[in-house]
């Protein structure tokens, strides 16, 4: 056993002692964010603006402290870029996470000495967490290779600037780093196919024991290094044991994911974000992922159905139920209040409250009043691909396709790439539109009233998503793919690669 194996146990036994005494008084620890962060940032611009002095309770902050997104706060962020000091948070952020956003373009969401740990901690527990419970180190003891976006940080009003998982590749320990992979300089390529050739000739002979990365770009990896050895992954890394994903659903991808690697792993679920660690696996027992209650970030949940109201309700923890998907509304010691973080969550468990995410609030198709979410075409798929053992999926996306021919009802179509396809794609999506109808009463009932057709499915050739994202500078990083959309930009970029349609 190596000496990482050796120390890891004690150190997890006090990690999971201390998660579990806050985990056990939520309301309590929440509270207490609250109060630290307010107290800690009344001195900001962005405090005295909202009356920070006057906030004793949760009902205060919400009357002084309106819900934004990104544009909302972007009059404060501005300043913050441009190298003021005491905006939102006491002082300058240590970094500037820049990620992409769909309405304003590129994002720079703070990082401050602060909440650095927060990120930190947050990967570091949820793999502690795992040895807790199963006992396995044997993966310390063999590289770990993290598929992530470049190191490299450009200069942004005095302020390093870059991909979050580039910039906690400057904080990983000393004692990790001689087992981390890919190094320094391959990571730094900019070009991500380029990229991953690249860390497949570093790795193609190493032993490693865990890869970490966001799903479909762990898949390109393992279908290049198996291109590149003509050998099975298994035999490649005859000691990988343990997976780490995030980032997107991991339901659609398992099966290829695990077919590709051959032979049984664990995994673990991380929920990382530029605005905050915010969830992690804690059981390979239990569903759903521990909310990080006290690390540094207030929540609040606003039900996903009075999310666009005028007034929604703004829930505290102690305030949340069971079942319901909620918008997840953040206030971090990065600076960030009262900020629409733009996911939609369901609470799987109470006692300690654990999560799912379950899409984005603003991605959903409602053309004709249904209000599909992405929870439930995953889920649909997930059930089609289950019932049909020999189909194998790439990628996929959902769109509205508003008719314009007289007495023609309109539809959804399903993009769908598959690297095996099913041997009969009617049935396949008759699978698909039978649990997408029993998952939503809305959109069934505008199929039974012939409002919409059911769906329809266009086959994409091979490597269809991949060229689109190259196109569109998103392949690889933190990217992925959106997995549907109330209107057609993507769908339409999409319909120049069909194969066939049902």
């Amino acid at each position: 056993m190596s000496l990482q194996s050796l120390l890891s146990k004690p150190v997890a036994t006090w990690v999971v002692r201390q998660q579990r005494r806050w985990s056990q008084s939520p309301i309590t620890t929440q509270r207490r964010v609250l109060n630290q962060l307010i107290r800690q940032a009344q001195p900001t611009v962005f405090g005295s603006d909202h009356q920070f002095e006057a906030i004793r309770s949760h009902a205060d902050f919400k009357a002084c402290v309106p819900v934004r997104d990104y544009e909302g706060l972007s009059a404060y962020i501005n300043k913050v870029k441009r190298g003021d000091s005491h905006i939102l948070w006491p002082g300058k952020p240590l970094y500037l996470a820049k990620t992409s956003g769909t309405t304003s373009g590129s994002k720079y969401i703070p990082i401050t000495r602060d909440s650095i740990h927060n990120h930190l901690h947050g990967a570091r527990d949820a793999l502690l967490n795992y040895i807790h419970e199963t006992g396995k180190t044997a993966f310390l003891a063999n590289k770990m290779l993290y598929l992530s976006g470049s190191p490299q940080l450009d200069d942004v009003g005095g302020i390093p600037t870059g991909r979050l998982s580039g910039i906690v590749n400057h904080h990983v320990p000393a004692y990790l780093r001689y087992n981390h992979l890919p190094s320094y300089s391959i990571n730094c390529i900019e070009d991500w196919e380029a990229k991953v050739d690249a860390i497949v000739e570093e790795t193609r002979t190493t032993k490693l024991g865990l890869i970490a990365g966001i799903p479909p770009w762990i898949q390109m990896y393992l279908d290049k290094l198996q291109q590149r050895t003509r050998r099975p992954i298994q035999e490649c890394f005859p000691k990988l044991s343990l997976l780490i994903h995030g980032g997107v659903n991991f339901a659609p991808y398992r099966t290829k994911l695990f077919d590709t690697i051959g032979l049984p792993i664990d995994t673990i679920e991380t929920y990382p974000a530029s605005e905050g660690f915010i969830a992690f696996q804690d059981s390979q027992q239990e569903e759903g992922l521990l909310l990080q209650l006290n690390s540094g970030i207030f929540f609040e949940f606003i039900p996903a159905s009075e999310y666009f109201q005028k007034n929604p309700a703004r829930l505290s923890i102690g305030e949340v139920s069971l079942g319901v998907e909620y918008a997840l509304i953040l206030s971090t010691n990065a600076g960030l209040w009262a900020y629409s973080i733009g996911d939609t969550v369901k609470f799987v468990s109470k006692d300690p409250y654990r999560i799912v995410v379950t899409g984005r609030i603003r991605h959903f198709i409602s053309a004709f009043g249904e209000h599909v979410i992405a929870e439930e075409v995953e889920k649909a798929m997930q059930r089609a691909l289950a019932q049909h053992p020999e189909t194998v999926l790439e990628e996929f996306t959902v769109a509205p396709q508003v008719s314009n021919q007289p007495g023609m009802p309109s539809y959804h179509e399903w993009f769908i790439e598959f690297i095996h396809p099913p041997q009969s794609l009617t049935s396949f999506a008759q699978d698909l539109e039978q649990t997408l109808r029993q998952s939503n009463t809305y959109y069934s009932d505008l199929v039974e009233g012939k409002v919409l057709q059911p769906l329809h499915i266009t086959q994409l050739t091979q490597g269809t998503f991949k060229r689109y994202m190259r196109a569109e500078g998103k392949l690889g990083g933190q990217n992925k793919v959106v997995h549907l959309a109330n209107n057609r930009n993507l769908a339409d970029a999409l319909l120049g690669y069909t194969v066939s349609t049902v």
